[in-house]
């Protein structure tokens, strides 16, 4: 039996956590606000339906983000503190952080102090200097995936995407594209390999950038035009930002891999090194809605190798290697697999639009778009976007047919992730 029902109505998860509200739902299952049983914390309790993991390939996408989990106990990284499974279900008992993502906070209020972005740089800078230190390399860092607790800590979230040291080819480099474009370095899509851990300095250096200016130093509408920004490390910072905070941004989101600036290195900048503030804790009542992303199903990884990119309401993307023409081609397939439901309505050597001939729930036809972008010689970058109809059905066709009739065709190594297609 997976739970009980406990007196006073609430379900007991095999005896041990008390099940609260829901706080989100995700497309292999839902996180709950918990009861441990045994000590009476509050925790976040994702419950994953396996046969959803199965179907859509991410088993082993959940595996190793478990096993990543378990080796990184740190002060600024939620805390995994249990997984349990029955035969339909996987759970994952998770620390609860109550103040949400600090990507909400720099939303709803713009830029922050250089001294409390030097507060939170530095805790993110520990926490994946820790993960370093045990071979371990985030690969997805960015404001969506750190969370700040009710007293205002940063917390690292999110180690769908992560690689192991042991994972890099007889090179000593990690191989798989992966990553949220604005985020990442310009040698993960080069094609020619990359260090891990230069790759999360990368990463650190545009979230500093943002904590400070507001917005992304590379933020394109053409990618490819980004792309060639961050390969020539071309980008502006306002006169607000101080020569020291400067300095240190460019030493970070330097192209060159070779001559980026190190952890042992950063941590004796000027900028560094000042003082820090008291924050202020948090004015938090309950747990907000934000706290989700601490547990949230990864919808779809965004940009990952060997897997398909985040699905939401504004779109996924994944990198490949296969010519413009078959990707085009595995699109307009899907027509096919849908019998007579769908439509191709444009096709063209830059991409492929999709809609539905019946209307959907919402009362509009479900559309779909797919745009292809060249990044790098043989690598091509699709951006799949929903163009019309109803979000939770095109969430529906995202997990459900359009990951297993790409799976094959996104680039990965079976030799970097472990399970990667």
């Amino acid at each position: 039996m997976e739970d009980a029902m406990a007196a006073d109505g609430k379900s007991v998860l095999q005896g041990r956590y008390e099940l609260g509200r829901v706080l989100g739902h995700g497309n292999f299952g839902r996180v709950h606000a918990a009861r441990d049983l045994r000590t009476g914390r509050s925790v976040a309790v994702k419950v994953v339906a396996k046969d959803k993991l199965e179907r859509a390939g991410m088993a082993e996408q959940i595996k190793r983000e478990i096993a990543v989990m378990k080796m990184v106990s740190h002060p600024n990284i939620v805390e995994l503190h249990e997984v349990m499974a029955t035969r339909s279900k996987i759970y994952l008992a998770l620390e609860l952080v109550r103040g949400g993502e600090l990507f909400s906070r720099i939303a709803r209020a713009g830029r922050v102090r250089e001294d409390v972005a030097r507060c939170y740089f530095r805790q993110l800078v520990a926490a994946v200097d820790f993960c370093h230190g045990r071979g371990v390399f985030h690969r997805d860092l960015k404001l969506e995936n750190l969370l700040l607790d009710e007293v205002g800590n940063l917390k690292v979230a999110d180690f769908g995407l992560s690689a192991l040291a042991g994972h890099a080819r007889s090179d000593g480099l990690l191989h798989t594209a992966c990553g949220t474009p604005s985020y990442v370095a310009p040698e993960v899509l080069g094609g020619k390999g990359y260090d891990g851990a230069k790759a999360d300095l990368w990463s650190c250096g545009v979230i500093l950038y943002v904590l400070l200016v507001g917005s992304l130093p590379f933020h394109e509408d053409n990618l490819m035009v980004m792309y060639r920004k961050m390969q020539r490390g071309e980008f502006l910072c306002p006169p607000w930002v101080s020569a020291d905070a400067r300095k240190l941004i460019g030493e970070l989101l330097d192209p060159d891999p070779s001559t980026r600036i190190t952890v042992a290195r950063l941590v004796e900048t000027p900028w560094y090194r000042k003082p820090l503030p008291v924050l202020p804790p948090l004015n938090l009542k309950e747990p907000t809605p934000d706290a989700r992303r601490a547990t949230s199903d990864k919808e779809e990884p965004e940009g990952r190798g060997g897997g398909v990119g985040r699905s939401s309401a504004g779109g996924i993307r994944f990198v490949t290697r296969e010519a413009a023409s078959s990707v085009v081609s595995r699109l307009e397939s899907l027509v096919t697999g849908r019998g007579a439901n769908m439509r191709v309505t444009k096709s063209g050597s830059r991409g492929v639009r999709l809609e539905a001939v019946s209307r959907g729930r919402s009362g509009a036809r479900l559309a779909v778009a797919a745009e292809i972008f060249s990044v790098a010689p043989s690598v091509l970058l699709v951006d799949v976007k929903k163009d019309g109809g109803d979000t939770m059905e095109y969430r529906s066709f995202c997990s459900e047919e359009l990951r297993p009739a790409l799976k094959d065709i996104v680039w990965a190594s079976s030799q970097d992730t472990p399970g990667a297609a």
